[in-house]
């Protein structure tokens, strides 16, 4: 718990406001003693021998952690990172290299250095997906937990329905765009992830304060917006440190109406909103106290500084470092903004990843304007029952997260330690398994949903429309970082801005849809499109690694 916090926001202000007296790292304390590799680096380098030191150290051995934190973390990267569990147990020392100008690359102590987030122990990496879950899942609540006040700001305000939808619409669009602007940030080693998650959450908060209390509808679209936009970290960046974000991406908005419903009935339309800054207050708490630094880019950075601080010498530097000293305000830019879309327009997989994924990201959020127009007209729902419906939602994701969970466990591990690391395809298997209950769900929804026939089975098609749906997302979003590394975080905040675009759009398409054509017809709309998605799994399981091959993006 005292290294959580030590890296934590509150152990490093301590730090600095102590001058380093408080919550010391290694390096701070008078015992430490500099590690013999390092300190034989040292004096060569001293007395001008640097370029003539050699070590007896396999290389590979050393390369490990390397070639481990540039994988994004996840439950299936730590499983099969479980193979090194015999070199990481053994502890051996790690060779630093060193460059021709003398540098010395600081690095990690040993293979088993537990300042590597990939050498955490399953009980601090537990907690730390927990912290980042929570996170996650407040920021998507906000989004869903507004659907119930539209009612009163169309009241109040004296607006049409679809003006009374653009605080919804407009959250959503925001942690969309917000990405392309925190997701390159977070790769600039100096500022990490850490840094981005703590100050942009505590600008969520504080708008939300405001956002329940005004009596603006124009203050109120701006304020939703910028909610939403400070909130996206959550959903591009929590995505980079652990992969099986995607349950708390489905729950979130499932739970938001639940948790307004009743409250707007009870009271008014504002107490769903104040409801949002209650749960944000202590997220801001605890992530402030106990949430460490992921990136360990910038972990080996501050490692470095400590080291010059210590022996006042400037040959320690972290491999980070050399690398921001390039970086430029139009690099960052180019690979942001214009390389996902290059890739997107060149390779189809890219290309494929962002049309698809948007189609069942807006076909979920149609749920909140087909939904009114189900259950309290059919079953004669309120406004807290209708909430209830979205119960359904949370239901199939953590139904999907168990099987996910069982499918590692009992197949991918095994099938890893037999037969090595398949080809990325291979990972898309759940995804083909979960394309198939896309479509399913929703035709059984649209074809149940009247009078006659029981509520509990079209709730039933919600259920295996989000149980797929959670396949498809995991599956996709493992094989993107593997097959594209390089261009990962880049790749995934233009996705997170291809699916809150489509479903921005789709609250305000969804009730004209469902009015005209009839909630049967308008859902068998969305359902017969996602068929199309079942073809191009089966088209990226077997020319994916023949497109990878021609593709100058992608990692063979």
């Amino acid at each position: 718990m005292s290294d959580l916090m030590r890296d934590a926001a509150f152990g490093q202000l301590m730090r600095w406001i102590s001058g380093n007296r408080l919550f010391q790292y290694p390096e701070d304390k008078p015992d430490f003693q500099l590690p013999p590799q390092y300190q034989f680096l040292l004096e060569k380098g001293q007395n001008g021998n640097a370029n003539d030191i050699e070590f007896e150290k396999d290389t590979a051995l050393s390369q490990i952690p390397s070639r481990a934190e540039s994988l994004p973390c996840s439950y299936e990267r730590f499983d099969i990172e479980k193979r090194l569990e015999i070199e990481r147990t053994k502890s051996l020392s790690i060779a630093p290299r060193q460059t021709n100008d003398g540098i010395i690359l600081v690095d990690w102590y040993t293979t088993d250095d537990q300042d590597n987030p990939m050498n955490w122990s399953t009980r601090k990496s537990s907690f730390v997906i927990f912290l980042l879950c929570f996170y996650t899942w407040v920021v998507y609540i906000g989004s869903a937990i507004y659907a119930a006040s539209e009612e009163g700001v169309m009241q109040q305000f004296g607006v049409g329905h679809t003006a009374a939808s653009l605080p919804l619409s407009l959250y959503v669009l925001a942690y969309g765009i917000g990405p392309l602007l925190f997701a390159p940030l977070t790769e600039i080693p100096i500022i990490g992830r850490n840094s981005i998650y703590i100050i942009t959450f505590v600008l969520f908060f504080i708008i939300s304060i405001p956002t329940a209390a005004t009596n603006s509808f124009a203050a109120l679209l701006v304020l939703r917006f910028l909610q939403g936009f400070f909130g996206s970290p959550a959903v591009a960046n929590a995505g980079a440190s652990f992969g099986d974000w995607c349950w708390a991406a489905w729950a979130g908005p499932a739970l938001g109406p639940v948790l307004s419903g009743f409250a707007v009935s009870a009271e008014n339309w504002y107490w769903g909103l104040w409801e949002m800054a209650w749960m944000a207050a202590p997220v801001v708490i605890i992530l402030f106290l106990f949430l460490p630094e992921t990136s360990a880019a910038n972990i080996l950075l501050r490692r470095a500084q400590r080291l010059r601080r210590l022996t006042g010498s400037p040959m320690f530097q972290a491999q980070s470092e050399l690398d921001q000293r390039n970086l430029t305000a139009r690099s960052i830019a180019v690979h942001a903004l214009v390389k996902p879309v290059e890739i997107m327009i060149k390779d189809p997989a890219i290309f494929f990843a962002n049309m698809y994924t948007p189609l069942f990201y807006a076909t979920y959020f149609t749920f909140f304007e087909v939904f009114p127009l189900v259950f309290p007209v059919m079953y004669e729902f309120n406004l807290g029952e209708t909430g209830l419906a979205f119960v359904p939602c949370q239901i199939g994701a953590t139904m999907g997260l168990l099987v996910y969970f069982a499918y590692l466990r009992w197949y991918m591990i095994p099938d890893n330690k037999k037969n090595g690391l398949r080809e990325q395809e291979h990972r898309l298997v759940p995804g083909i398994f979960g394309s198939f209950f896309f479509p399913i769900g929703l035709f059984l929804f649209a074809w149940t949903a009247r009078p006659d026939i029981h509520w509990t089975v079209p709730i039933l098609g919600i259920v295996l429309f989000v149980f797929g749906t959670f396949f498809i997302l995991q599956s996709i979003f493992v094989y993107v970082p593997l097959s594209y590394p390089r261009y990962a975080a880049s790749l995934f905040a233009a996705n997170d801005l291809s699916r809150s675009s489509f479903a921005a759009g789709s609250i305000f398409f969804a009730r004209p849809l469902f009015v005209n054509l009839g909630v049967d017809k308008g859902v068998t709309v969305l359902a017969s499109i996602s068929v199309l998605g079942i073809f191009g799994m089966f088209a990226l399981y077997y020319y994916g690694a023949r497109w990878r091959t021609r593709s100058s993006f992608a990692q063979a």
